[in-house]
């Protein structure tokens, strides 16, 4: 079987694996207990936030851990926004785009619904990108002050990659924070020169476990924690740590790192091929996102006349495990909102199929005998 759905999850490194063993074990405690058996738990928490806080290029302290991008996200959003409430209370509107993952979109829309607070989507062009003069004209013509911007650094759907720097410097001239989801470009694209206000990440992506993930929040931004307890996490995250966690999702993200560079170049050209033979093997196929500012690893198509999962059972029965778009919207018959925000019909919106690759080094050969299968499964579709 040939696995390509890394954006939904990948497999547990086994690096990763061996660096998490001790605190699954021996080193059991709780962080929060005053003695040997807690401080050597707090130890590794602490030093886990430290190389974490290295690779998102902020400080120890400003990394707090979470269960994952959900949560990152949704402490970004409703954190930030109702912290700022409470030390401005005219700044109630968040800036976003129709393009981000539900956890942005849903936390957004429950600020507006519960907290009177408005939210402008920004418009994204044929592939998926916001301009920074489409954020300068809804932060100068916003009748709210805003207290938030918040975007994804690359879609997890078609893989375009924002102008992060752009973006960040419209905000800021402006006062205003900017949150950026980078639960896809982690391990990918370098985080730690963005200069955001927050970043959000999450392990599985990276190689590590399910359930762990981080948000990274300067210190200067305030922020309302949204789970309440013992204060944990300096207060911002209530519960005892996952410490087992922490230490695999520190594991991954530098190992991620300290690969990224060499491997984005080798995946990306391994995906740029797959990607022109696609095009050339199928005339029904048409990319969707960026051709050129994309995720090194993401290649999405839509194939006119077929249905996607249609063309995803074919692959399947070939031995190649992809999917229609984001794993969070699995099973839904609606067409994908990211894919309709960029100008698809629902008609071919529906017939998306996404491939995203791993760290895994692929043949030689690879990429024609895949784009080969792609043919193959998208003729029995139209053939059936």
């Amino acid at each position: 079987m040939l696995y390509l759905d890394h954006a939904a999850t990948s497999p547990v490194r086994p690096e990763v694996l061996e660096a998490m063993r001790p605190y699954l074990t021996d080193v059991f405690g709780n962080p929060s207990s005053h003695h040997t058996a807690g401080e050597a738990a707090a130890a590794a928490l602490d030093g886990a936030r430290r190389r974490v806080a290295a690779v998102l290029g902020m400080r120890a302290s400003e990394v707090i851990f979470t269960s994952g991008g959900t949560e990152s996200n949704n402490l970004a959003l409703k954190g930030i926004m109702l912290g700022g409430l409470e030390r401005d209370p005219s700044r109630r509107a968040v800036i976003t785009t129709p393009i981000e993952h539900e956890s942005i979109l849903e936390a957004a829309d429950h600020l507006r619904r519960f907290h009177d607070v408005q939210v402008t989507r920004l418009p994204v062009d044929g592939h998926g990108a916001v301009s920074p003069d489409d954020l300068t004209a809804a932060l100068d013509g916003s009748q709210v002050a805003p207290a938030l911007v918040s975007f994804g650094h690359a879609n997890n759907e078609v893989g375009t990659v924002q102008d992060a720097a752009g973006l960040i410097a419209v905000a800021g001239t402006h006062g205003v924070p900017v949150h950026v989801d980078a639960v896809q470009s982690a391990g990918w694209l370098p985080l730690s020169g963005l200069g955001a206000d927050a970043v959000s990440i999450a392990g599985h992506k990276l190689g590590a476990p399910k359930g762990v993930g981080a948000l990274g929040v300067r210190s200067r931004v305030p922020l309302e924690p949204l789970l309440h307890g013992g204060g944990q996490e300096r207060g911002r995250r209530s519960g005892t740590e996952n410490v087992a966690g922490a230490v695999a999702l520190a594991t991954a993200l530098e190992l991620a790192e300290a690969e990224r560079e060499q491997l984005a170049a080798r995946i990306g050209a391994a995906t740029v091929e797959f990607i022109e033979r696609v095009l050339d093997a199928v005339p029904q196929a048409a990319l969707t996102g960026s051709p050129d500012h994309r995720l090194p690893n993401l290649a999405s198509f839509t194939f006119a006349g077929t249905s996607g999962e249609a063309v995803l059972l074919e692959l399947e029965r070939r031995g190649v495990v992809s999917s229609s778009g984001s794993a969070c919207a699995a099973g839904s018959d609606e067409p994908s909102p990211v894919l309709l925000a960029i100008g698809i019909p629902p008609e071919t919106a529906q017939t998306s199929v996404r491939f995203t690759f791993g760290r895994a080094p692929l043949p030689d050969g690879a990429s024609a005998q895949l784009a080969a299968l792609v043919a193959a499964s998208v003729g029995a579709v139209l053939a059936a």
